[in-house]
């Protein structure tokens, strides 16, 4: 049985940096943001635009798709 997605959860961002063993601070230094956006965007408080989703995915070398969740 699937997890039920809580409202709000876009974005797996938090999983995926946890996975490829890196931190919102690595990232922010990546992509020149401030930590405290890359944590909004970890807690799905506010959401990254979708060119940045693609350069997060390019980063962490993954499919932009594993970035975002499903509702299937």
């Amino acid at each position: 049985m699937k997890k039920k997605l809580a409202k709000g959860e876009i974005n797996r961002l938090k999983v995926v940096l946890v996975e490829q063993k890196r931190t919102g601070l690595w990232l922010s230094k990546q992509l020149g943001k401030d930590p405290s956006t890359i944590s909004l965007w970890c807690s799905n408080k506010i959401q990254p635009s979708l060119e940045t989703l693609i350069k997060i995915a390019e980063l962490l070398d993954v499919e932009i798709k594993e970035l975002i969740n499903s509702k299937k």
